[in-house]
């Protein structure tokens, strides 16, 4: 974080709300969303665009997944370098996993019996078992790691690595790295769309100086396309520090329907969709910004964004302001701005079943 928004972030107003328990709601899903410069995490309503819980005591909070049924909510914990174990409902932290290094983003596979986690420092991915919640593999990797995802089919770990700029699969059966691929910069955030029979298909993933994205085939292991994001709107991420820091574009995601792809940047201080599977710009949406009287405008720094279930509602948090923006996918309108905690990043839906 620069100096800047450092400054803007002790200057905001943060929200502080006691936690409630149960956590009471009218919709199917909860957004979660980590912030990364406090010690809670903030469970939004999308039918009310409310927060409606607040976790506490997870400093440094970063990648957030669930169990199948809900139950369970998993947490990585910067400061401790454990995942915790949080209960839906109560918001409580029932168990911290003691990880094999600093943890950033995790995912959990598809039938829940494992969470993987992204490990910085040494540079591991960490297979977390949900039954005995211990770690039951550390496979090594060939430099830190940043970002991790599941493909659809529970198959494979693919993660990526900003400093070691490459790309990683690892097939949790055999646990153990199944390919990679090297890139002439940091991997970072991705999404991985679903081919017709259910396994990977496309590999979307963002690379630090990139303002657009990669493209990877899944069967072919190979990059198949470069993407680059509309040159408007633009006029931001100079101030806010994010061209020196080398991240033009930051937040990557399918739509839970197929049908597009959405992608944060900085420079625009916007996110645009693209269509699936042809990958024609559909359009944008203009997120927060704050006018400065004689000076640049500053823009929101999106950092990561999730959607409701019936990919009506895509929520962006705008780590700038401390607040997510929910827009409407059809008209790119925006529905509410939401307060949450210090410098929010990592979001994640829960489907309730």
């Amino acid at each position: 974080m620069n100096a800047f928004h450092r400054r803007l972030v002790s200057g905001a107003i943060g929200v502080f709300l006691a936690a409630m328990a149960p956590v009471v709601f009218a919709g199917s899903s909860l957004v979660y969303v980590t912030n990364s410069a406090g010690d809670t995490v903030d469970v939004i309503d999308p039918a009310t665009n409310k927060v409606v819980q607040v976790i506490k005591g997870i400093e440094a909070s970063h990648g957030v997944g669930f169990s199948p049924d809900g139950k369970r909510v998993y947490i990585s914990n910067e400061s401790n370098s454990t995942l915790d174990v949080v209960d839906q409902k109560s918001g409580k932290v029932t168990n911290e996993i003691k990880l094999s290094g600093r943890p950033n983003n995790i995912a959990v596979t598809p039938d829940g019996k494992r969470v993987v986690v992204a490990i910085t420092n040494p540079g591991t991915l960490d297979l977390v078992d949900a039954e005995t919640l211990t770690v039951a593999k550390s496979v090594p990797m060939n430099g830190r790691l940043h970002n991790t995802y599941v493909t659809p089919d529970g198959k494979f770990a693919v993660s990526g690595s900003v400093r070691g700029k490459f790309l990683n699969v690892v097939d949790l059966k055999e646990e153990k790295t199944a390919w990679e691929v090297k890139f002439e910069d940091g991997v970072r955030c991705m999404a991985i769309e679903a081919a017709p029979d259910g396994s990977a298909g496309r590999i979307f993933f963002q690379l630090s100086n990139l303002h657009g994205f990669v493209v990877v085939d899944f069967k072919q292991r190979k990059e198949v396309a470069r993407v680059i994001l509309p040159d408007e709107p633009h006029g931001f991420g100079v101030v806010e520090g994010r061209v020196h820091d080398g991240v033009p574009s930051h937040g990557i995601g399918v739509a839970p329907d197929g049908k597009s792809l959405w992608v944060n940047s900085h420079l625009a201080n916007a996110v645009f969709a693209y269509s699936l599977p042809d990958l024609k710009l559909i359009g944008h949406a203009s997120l927060p910004e704050l006018k400065r009287e004689g000076k640049e405008t500053v823009g929101s720094i999106p950092d990561w964004l999730t959607f409701t279930p019936d990919s009506k509602t895509i929520y962006v948090g705008n780590s700038t302001f401390n607040t997510v923006t929910a827009i409407d996918m059809k008209t790119f309108k925006t529905v509410a701005i939401i307060p949450v905690g210090q410098v929010p990043k990592r979001m994640n839906t829960l489907v309730m079943r």
